[in-house]
This record gives structure tokens, sequence and C-alpha cells, in this order.
């Protein structure tokens, strides 16, 4: 059992991430998200995992994800599926934080979170970030 907001959480993107199961527990069938994103912030750009499918239901606020070149305002309680291979953003342009759940399957992407989290403080290259979303099968899609 763990209350809301609570979990392990993990400085990777900018965004509060708090993991509240992993593969570990979950015999890597999946991992489970509760993802904090303030007000009018952007999350990840376009992107696209290769090894995992994921699912957002939204707890609390507005999430705008942008899936495949369709848009979707996401509000309490709406779930949404967000299939690998298939690009895909999010970003919280509202006035109040955003707070969503996020079902990944298969488990692992704890270990990019951690990975990302783990780069050295300061300035953040791209290079070094995109070498980490390679070695999770993870592409980034700028227009």
């Amino acid at each position: 059992m763990l209350p809301s907001r609570e979990g392990h959480g993990i400085a990777a993107i900018g965004l509060g991430i708090t993991m509240k199961t992993n593969g570990k527990s979950t015999h890597d069938a999946y991992s489970l998200f509760e993802y904090t994103i303030p007000p009018e912030t952007d999350g990840p750009p376009p992107h696209v995992h290769t090894r995992e499918d994921e699912s957002f239901i939204c707890l609390s606020g507005r999430l705008d994800v942008h899936l495949g070149g369709e848009d979707f305002v996401l509000e309490h309680g709406d779930f949404l599926f967000l299939p690998r291979d298939v690009v895909h953003a999010f970003r919280n342009p509202y006035a109040d934080e955003s707070r969503v759940i996020s079902v990944v399957s298969p488990a692992g992407l704890e270990r990019y979170y951690q990975a990302l989290a783990d780069l050295p403080p300061g300035p953040k290259d791209i290079s070094k970030i995109q070498a980490v979303m390679a070695d999770f099968g993870i592409e980034l899609r700028m227009p």
C-alpha cells in the first residue's frame, strides 16, 4: 500500500516521478509511476518507445497529449493508451498541476529514468541524453 505521492522519487526529466512499483516486484510484467507535472510545464519532447506500451490515467488537473498525429486533453479519470512505436509527447499548459498514473509494460522504464537521474548535474548534454535513450530503445522525434 502506497498513499498518493508516496513511493520512490526519481528526479529525471523535470517532472515529479514517483515509482510505485517496478519490474522486480511484478516479475517484469509492468512498472507503475505517478507523474506530477507542474503548471505550464512541457514534458519530454516527441519520442518513441520501441520496447514498451504506456497507459495514462489522469488523477487531477488536465494534460495535453500528442499521440501519433492526434491531440488529446486528459482530465480527471480519463485513460489513454500509448502503444509502442507511436510518437508521443505531453505537456501541462494549464494553471493547475496535473497528476497522472502511468502503467508501462513490460517493466524497465524505471531503469531509464534512473539512468537519466544519474547524469551529472548542471546543463544537460543532449548527446548524452540521446545515448541513454538509445540504450533503452527510446528515440527522439524532433519536428
